[in-house]
């Protein structure tokens, strides 16, 4: 960062110089890079594209003249997907001079730093793109997400099985942990409003559960009309196989958790998911912003939900600072102000935060696997 020699500036140009940063970070100088940081796995291959995009962003932003005048700077900060190392992490970049920090993805880490970056004398936004736990709501003043809850996901689930599918009856699997309670429990309270029958709720735990004796009963039973995994894509698959072993050929169906089922091969058509992206949504937005992704990054595959919200973020925080300025309380005020009446406008849609910081609007997109990828289903 570019520091002027004070002791050459006369008292009236030092008194203006002062004046004039004010409300940002004091008498320090403004014509330095606009710091950013970024949290997130890195290594991990869900991961891995948020920082792609992230710098993707800021490459973008810079060419086009940065924010009035000055550069982006990018501090990233690899959290390994791991709640020590969050934590750290958070308060690596709390010390240091950024405005704001995108992160973490996934709901235990940003939970888990969430009291570093709302703590302490000078806290600093937390805004994550990918974090849907409903504990995120209540993390504090300075955490927002830009993505919607597992509560929305169930919700529109539930919404699309009934009213898109027709579907009456149904067997739920759910990991029984904070994402596969969330999903199971707004799934079946919308399902049973909406006239359905959920037949079974089954829960597992582990990577690879034992859910064989509940697909035997399913298939026993022979009254279900589809299966809802409320969990990841490991889970997700194994429920396949057992069900494919045994001649059970319902349509699976699951929240984002099954990110990637599209990839595991034949059994997985006419599976569904529900996103709150998919990178075939015919937008100009969305149009620009992948073939901007295939052109920098050709052997990436598409852009995920992390990618795009990442890019979403950077550009809002750009925004933001280009009219509040860099300071943190700046930042975070007017970052509060991007309400339903101020939106922000988006690659992933439209962004509107609630006074929890959250996008209750956003559109939940279900997407159905044909010949091995994702094709847009329904909105709702």
């Amino acid at each position: 960062m570019f520091v002027p020699d004070l002791r050459r500036l006369r008292p009236l140009g030092l008194a203006a110089l002062c004046l004039g940063l004010l409300g940002t970070a004091g008498c320090a100088a403004s014509d330095g890079p606009v710091r950013i940081g970024l949290a997130g796995p890195f290594d991990d291959p869900v991961g891995r594209p948020m920082k792609l995009a992230a710098e993707l962003a800021v490459e973008e932003i810079n060419r086009a003249g940065g924010i009035n005048g000055r550069m982006i700077e990018l501090l990233a900060q690899n959290d390994h997907n791991n709640t020590d190392s969050a934590v750290a992490v958070a308060e690596r970049l709390r010390a240091t001079d950024v405005s704001a920090v995108i992160g973490h993805l996934f709901s235990g880490t940003t939970l888990q730093a969430a009291p570093i970056y709302n703590g302490g004398s000078n806290p600093v936004v937390q805004l994550s793109p990918s974090s849907s736990s409903p504990e995120v709501s209540y993390a504090g003043p300075w955490t927002f997400r830009v993505c919607p809850s597992d509560l929305d996901h169930g919700r529109a689930l539930a919404s699309w099985v009934r009213d898109g599918l027709h579907y009456e009856r149904g067997t739920v699997f759910y990991l029984n942990d904070q994402y596969g309670r969330g999903i199971r429990q707004t799934f079946v309270e919308e399902f049973r409003k909406r006239g359905g029958a959920v037949l079974a709720v089954n829960p597992y735990l582990g990577d690879v559960p034992e859910v064989g004796p509940y697909v035997e009963r399913l298939a026993r039973d022979g009254r279900s009309q589809f299966m809802l995994v409320a969990g990841n894509l490991s889970e997700g698959q194994q429920v396949l196989r057992e069900a494919r072993a045994r001649g059970v050929q319902l349509p699976i169906m699951g929240g984002d958790g099954l990110e990637g089922l599209e990839g595991t091969g034949a059994i997985a058509e006419g599976s569904y998911e529900s996103a709150a992206y998919l990178p075939t949504i015919e937008t100009p937005a969305n149009r620009r912003f992948v073939e901007a992704w295939h052109a920098k990054y050709p052997a990436a595959g598409q852009p995920n939900q992390p990618a795009a919200a990442t890019y979403d973020a950077v550009y809002l925080l750009a925004d933001v600072i280009r009219s509040a300025g860099t300071g943190r309380r700046a930042v975070r005020e007017a970052l509060a102000s991007r309400d339903a009446a101020h939106p922000f406008e988006g690659v992933t849609g439209r962004i509107a935060f609630d006074s929890l910081g959250d996008v209750p609007s956003r559109t939940i997109y279900i997407a159905v696997v044909k010949n091995g990828a994702l094709h847009l289903a329904g909105e709702r």
